[in-house]
């Protein structure tokens, strides 16, 4: 068996400054993917994302930054880290955005892993084209598992 990747991309109509920054500063980000993050994305920073909605949080390190083009990060340190790329293609007024993970095990779980790692960076893509789009939050990293949410979790 091969190792699995996952690789997922959307057009978003933005311009490339605008979707890059939502990605590497976590007070835009935050309106469509995760709750909290500690600092901005960096060459070298570690960050600590949280989904608060979930009380569950994980830690990135920055391998690779260049404006406007690519984000290189591992992600999930503490458990299975694998690497997540994003490449950034200026487009007439718009932005398609690409999402690459690896490093996945070439095993039935790694395979389940890969799966579900697809379906969060494609929502993640989704939410993120409707929020800088249509200033829209989205909520479908809350909505995607409702019987987890923590009772007292309050946007």
């Amino acid at each position: 068996m091969r190792a699995p990747e996952v690789r997922t991309g959307m057009l978003i109509r933005r311009p490339v400054d605008e979707v890059y920054q939502a990605f590497t500063e976590p007070a835009v980000t935050s309106w469509f993917w995760f709750t909290h993050g500690d600092r901005r994305l960096s060459p070298g920073a570690r960050a600590t994302w949280t989904w608060g909605m979930y009380g569950v949080s994980t830690r990135v390190a920055v391998k690779d930054v260049q404006v406007n083009s690519r984000i290189l990060i591992d992600w999930n340190l503490d458990d299975q880290p694998t690497e997540v790329e994003w490449r950034f293609q200026a487009r007439d007024r718009t932005t398609w955005v690409e999402i690459f993970n690896r490093g996945f095990a070439a095993t039935d779980e790694g395979v389940a892993a890969a799966l579900d790692a697809m379906e969060g960076f494609t929502l993640v893509l989704a939410g993120a084209k409707l929020w800088l789009e249509r200033a829209i939050e989205p909520a479908f990293i809350v909505d995607r598992f409702p019987d987890q949410v923590s009772p007292d979790w309050k946007r």
